[in-house]
């Protein structure tokens, strides 16, 4: 939908942002400091915005950084945001910082994502929850959702599967939403497909008053409880970090805190 709408110029790109946002043309002039007029002549190719007018409009539609660059390719500039690989000298600071959390929040798991779910970087306490994952699945890139999702990954283990399910792909719904990315879509039709292990529930657990979702895994004859947090950068000002997330797991319950803490004497 958008290299079809970016042929067409960045009127129509803006107007689908802006439907995808449920604003008003109203709305989002009053934001932009414009006219409603002026928004509608810009979504119809009436007026070409300035380049300052595209990323003012893309801010208050919290387009994604990628997504500002086709905006203002499709109005005639170049592209603002660049995209550094993430092994480039100019990224040494970001990738070390990350990997000093990472390590640093051991024996608790924590991961690097990017925009795909590809696994960038792993602690000890991620490893130690694929331990027994088929090299199949273990093959570079590692993607964490078919590493979760997959009957041969890590749901067979999962005690609330279809609850962690639910909630992983309507996380990767609301990526979508934001991104509108066919390949991650591809990938959501991918692991959604995955058929759904019957997994043993087992004795019960113990009665836990958890504050948010957690995933339940069985590891080495124990149930595990993790509630995971996801961190982002604040106002990237490039594409590459502006898709890097960091996903850590805290221990839901006492029993996991205790087994992990005994790793680590």
């Amino acid at each position: 939908m958008t290299t079809t709408a970016a042929d067409k110029g960045v009127g129509p790109l803006l107007r689908a942002w802006r439907e995808q946002r449920r604003v008003s043309q109203l709305e989002l002039a009053l934001r932009a400091d414009s006219s409603a007029r002026h928004i509608s002549f810009v979504e119809t190719g009436r007026s070409r915005p300035s380049e300052e007018m595209v990323l003012r409009l893309a801010e208050h539609l919290d387009v994604p950084v990628r997504e500002r660059n086709a905006l203002l390719l499709a109005a005639g500039y170049a592209p603002r945001y660049p995209e550094t690989p993430l092994d480039d000298p100019a990224l040494d600071a970001v990738r070390a910082g990350m990997e000093r959390l990472i390590q640093g929040y051991e024996p608790y798991p924590a991961l690097v994502l990017d925009a795909m779910y590809n696994v960038l970087a792993a602690n000890r306490g991620i490893l130690m929850l694929l331990e027994g994952i088929p090299d199949e699945l273990l093959e570079p890139p590692l993607n964490a959702m078919r590493l979760t999702l997959h009957p041969k990954g890590m749901a067979p283990r999962i005690r609330n599967l279809r609850e962690w399910r639910g909630h992983l792909l309507a996380q990767m719904e609301r990526q979508i939403a934001l991104h509108r990315s066919q390949p991650l879509r591809e990938l959501y039709e991918e692991v959604a497909a995955y058929p759904v292990p019957d997994t043993d529930p087992g004795e019960p657990l113990e009665d836990v008053p958890y504050f948010a979702l957690p995933m339940q895994i069985e590891l080495e004859g124990r149930v595990l409880s993790f509630i995971s947090s996801i961190s982002t950068f604040n106002t990237p000002m490039d594409v590459t970090v502006a898709e890097l997330a960091i996903e850590t797991f805290l221990p839901a319950d006492p029993a996991t805190v205790k087994y992990l803490q005994s790793l680590m004497s």
